[in-house]
């Protein structure tokens, strides 16, 4: 959990990519996002490079912390996010993941960070569903459910398909996700929930694999930053960095690459190029970015607000 400007925000452990949403929020609260303008060049291009850092530091301290001692407490804290913040070069994109930071000097205990991967081709998977609820009395609910995707099997005889999460493994003893018996792969589906005050105010996630935290912070920073409703905040045009080895086998990295939705201005498009940027213009409502589902809790009106995503089959209902 972190505070954001007032707001509590939780995710799920480092067992999945959950640590990243906050992660990602921590560095970015030390910047002008609204100075910037939304999904203005200097805004896509610091989200951009604040989702890489936090990309970086899961591919290096990320794993089942049943079997992997994760310095979350340095990872989240503001003094370590300051030191991260810093090396965002405003006029220029990393070319690639960068390095991973130190965050065990900001906690008691050491550790060391997984080796920085070489460049590998393979697709972008994306998988999962998710659902959120809220109740009349206000509780929440915010899940990530999935593992019956294709390329399962079927247990012979028994009619049930055998979780697939373990090709998001590696393969590599040294990398913190590394494959061994009992051990929990880095999972992708990670929910995520927003307090005020105490009580639930947004329950909110997406599938997508690797593009779920990058799709959930825009939407957050889109509400909290830009005053937008749920809707809004879910159909606004949204950008993905996929410079990291994507969480599924063979685990595809491809420095530098970046996708943008074609409702994003060209002139953006061209700026970020400008800065180093490797851009692919995908659709303009691409299912690549996932499919954002959310739930404001209104207290002081008393009122529900929910969104759904039209980038896939997505529904928002109220009875």
């Amino acid at each position: 959990m972190i505070d954001y400007k007032g707001i509590d925000v939780y995710a799920c452990g480092p067992w999945c990519q959950g640590p990243m949403n906050l992660h990602a929020l921590r560095i970015l609260e030390g910047c002008d996002l609204q100075g910037m303008g939304h999904n203005s060049a200097d805004y896509i291009h610091t989200v951009l490079e604040a989702l890489k850092l936090a990309f970086s530091d899961r591919h290096a301290y990320y794993g089942d912390p049943d079997f992997v001692d994760v310095p979350m407490d340095g990872l989240l804290s503001r003094e370590y996010a300051d030191l991260r913040r810093r090396e965002i070069d405003p006029n220029r994109a990393n070319p690639e993941m960068p390095d991973a930071g130190n965050p065990w000097a900001h906690q008691a205990g050491t550790g060391r960070a997984a080796s920085k991967p070489e460049p590998v081709a393979g697709p972008l998977s994306a998988d999962t569903s998710y659902i959120c609820a809220v109740d009349r009395w206000g509780n929440a609910f915010s899940a990530t459910p999935s593992d019956g995707f294709g390329g399962a099997p079927i247990a012979p005889g028994l009619g049930f398909m055998v979780s697939a999460r373990g090709a998001q493994n590696w393969l590599d003893e040294d990398h913190p996700s590394s494959l061994a018996p009992g051990k929990r792969p880095r999972l992708t589906p990670n929910p995520a929930m927003a307090f005020k005050d105490g009580k639930p105010w947004l329950p909110f996630g997406t599938p997508g694999g690797d593009v779920q935290p990058q799709s959930m912070v825009q939407l957050f920073l889109n509400i909290v930053e830009f005053g937008m409703d749920v809707q809004r905040a879910i159909e606004a045009p949204r950008a993905s960095t996929w410079s990291f080895p994507n969480s599924f086998f063979p685990h595809a990295y491809r420095p530098g690459l970046v996708g943008i939705e074609s409702r994003i201005d060209s002139g953006v498009v061209d700026e970020l190029r400008k800065r180093g940027h490797d851009v692919d213009v995908w659709n303009e409502w691409t299912p690549r970015m996932g499919s954002l589902s959310a739930i404001e809790i209104d207290r002081e009106r008393g009122t529900l607000s929910g969104g759904a995503d039209l980038r896939r089959d997505g529904y928002a209902m109220g009875r």
